[in-house]
């Protein structure tokens, strides 16, 4: 392995552990689904340095894309109950 694609290599491991940390501690939801899709992201990219290019693929459709949206999604469905005023019990 060349001396470049190891230090690309520690810099995306670093980017994907700051963006967990991310995900994990923060304040705000929003933040937190787009940390986690950047690190679904970085993986994505990790896989194309390790020559998975299908597995990179299908990380960057439903990891880092399809998931997040669903998250986004998800949230505003949630956060339009809470506005609706109306409890369903």
């Amino acid at each position: 392995m060349s001396s470049l694609i190891l230090v690309m290599t520690v810099v995306l491991c670093v980017v994907m552990l700051g963006g967990a940390y991310v995900a994990i501690n923060g304040k705000s939801l929003p933040i937190a689904i787009l940390a986690g899709g950047l690190v679904s992201l970085v993986a994505s990219v990790l896989f194309l340095i390790l020559a998975s290019p299908d597995v990179a693929m299908t990380e960057a459709a439903i990891g880092s894309g399809l998931t997040t949206f669903l998250f986004f999604f998800v949230l505003g469905r949630v956060r339009a109950g809470e506005n609706d005023g109306s409890k369903h019990d």
